[in-house]
């Protein structure tokens, strides 16, 4: 095969595949912004705007910021279920378990529930003052009470 005839398709090929890279990229809704010269460092207004989060990132938590946890609290069984992770936490004799189910006995009858925003990832750590805001069986009259 000729050398140059090589060259001119490897070329091509090239090209072809750096186009589609940028387009696939933008049309799976990505964005592409080259920048040159003056203006393309962190004093240009726009770019810093598109750079700033909320809060540290996850691997160094600032002084002072607490991750929230999303907890469903069924007062029946004393069960918290982390909705962001998928995990129960339940009381197994005296010991708190956490598993990615309940066991058998526990799944059956949860009864009402009552959603819980805390700063830990152990929600037992606050079970005596669950216990005494949401009494076991006085959830469903805590319910009605807001209805009416």
């Amino acid at each position: 095969m000729n050398y140059r005839l090589t060259r001119k398709l490897c070329i091509c090929l090239a090209i072809g595949f750096f186009i589609f890279s940028l387009s696939a990229d933008v049309f799976a809704g990505g964005s592409i912004n080259i920048q040159w010269g003056k203006g393309s460092g962190s004093d240009n207004p726009e770019v810093s705007k598109k750079q700033k989060k909320q809060g540290p990132p996850a691997h160094a938590p600032a002084h002072g910021y607490r991750a929230k946890h999303q907890y469903r609290y069924y007062p029946s069984r004393s069960v918290y279920y982390d909705t962001g992770r998928g995990l129960y936490f339940y009381l197994k004799g005296d010991n708190w378990e956490v598993g990615a189910s309940l066991p058998g006995s526990l799944r059956v009858g949860l009864g009402d529930s009552v959603s819980i925003e805390l700063d830990t990832a152990k929600p037992y750590t606050h079970h005596a003052e669950h216990v005494k805001k949401y009494p076991p069986k006085q959830l469903k009259k805590m319910k009605k009470g807001k209805r009416s």
